[in-house]
């Protein structure tokens, strides 16, 4: 049996931009990819701590140590620049080894550097 286990969290991301223009997705500083283990186009989980709002959206890579936290698209309409998100993949493991692993939790501060 397979159960679906949280791999990485990037806690309390502010929203940079918000891009209603483009064609979904959020942009996130790259540096920030590498810390939390995403990858472009990863599907994520995001939840706006000032609304309640949820959506899953995918990652698009953002220009390393710039802080960009970016929703584009329809996400745009459920964040709004100063906003804070919490970011969340999840993987499936199988359940005797769920156990042994330890998802990447990445906290950062009001510019989006990891602290």
């Amino acid at each position: 049996m397979f159960v679906q286990i949280l791999k990485s969290k990037i806690h309390r991301a502010k929203v940079t931009d918000a891009n209603l223009n483009y064609d979904g997705s959020i942009t996130i500083d790259k540096a920030l990819m590498a810390a939390a283990d995403l990858l472009p186009f990863e599907k994520v989980h995001v939840f706006n701590i000032n609304t309640g709002a949820r959506a899953e959206t995918y990652v698009i890579e953002g220009e390393a140590d710039s802080g960009t936290i970016c929703c584009n698209g329809a996400l745009a309409r459920l964040a709004t620049k100063g906003d804070l998100l919490i970011i969340l993949a999840f993987e499936w493991f199988e359940k005797e080894n769920a156990q042994y692993h330890t998802p990447n939790i990445i906290h950062v501060d009001d510019n989006n550097q990891i602290v």
